[in-house]
């Protein structure tokens, strides 16, 4: 599994409104104040304790303000499915996807990352899996890390 982790002091998940995507914007997941945006990769070989692994390092992992975690300072996550972190565009103009779990294995999988780190104590937003998202944040630090199990 892969993470990009984004320090934020503040992020948003939109997807289009309505039936046909026409209407109104509506807000799927939303975290207020300092925290951490993260966006999960699936890849084919990952399994459940690979998310489990993953959790527990989001909820640990020491890149806010101080050097404090998540769970320092009960940060809230927010957490968004990206299958496009497992793109490969070395070759050619256009990537591949062929690294990236289909939905079938990512979704239970980005599921169970989120569960984790509930489960640990986390308060946790997240995007639709799926769903054609926006994604609004303020990057702190201006502050990124890839985090891979």
């Amino acid at each position: 599994m892969r993470a990009v982790v984004q320090r934020v002091d503040g992020a948003r998940v939109t997807v289009p409104g309505g039936t046909d995507g026409s209407g109104e914007p509506s807000v799927v997941g939303e975290i207020v104040g300092e925290g951490l945006c993260v966006l999960v990769g699936v890849t084919h070989e990952d399994t459940p304790a690979k998310a489990a692994q993953l959790a527990r390092k989001l909820w640990s992992v020491r890149v806010l303000e101080g050097e404090k975690s998540c769970s320092d300072v009960n940060a809230p996550l927010l957490v968004i499915s990206q299958f496009t972190l497992y793109g490969d565009a070395r070759k050619g103009r256009r990537p591949t996807w062929n690294a990236a779990a289909p939905g079938d294995v990512a979704e239970p999988l980005v599921d169970a990352v989120v569960a984790e780190l509930r489960a640990l104590g986390a308060q946790v937003e997240t995007g639709r899996f799926g769903a054609d998202m926006r994604v609004g944040l303020t990057n702190n630090g201006p502050f990124t890390v890839l985090i891979e199990v």
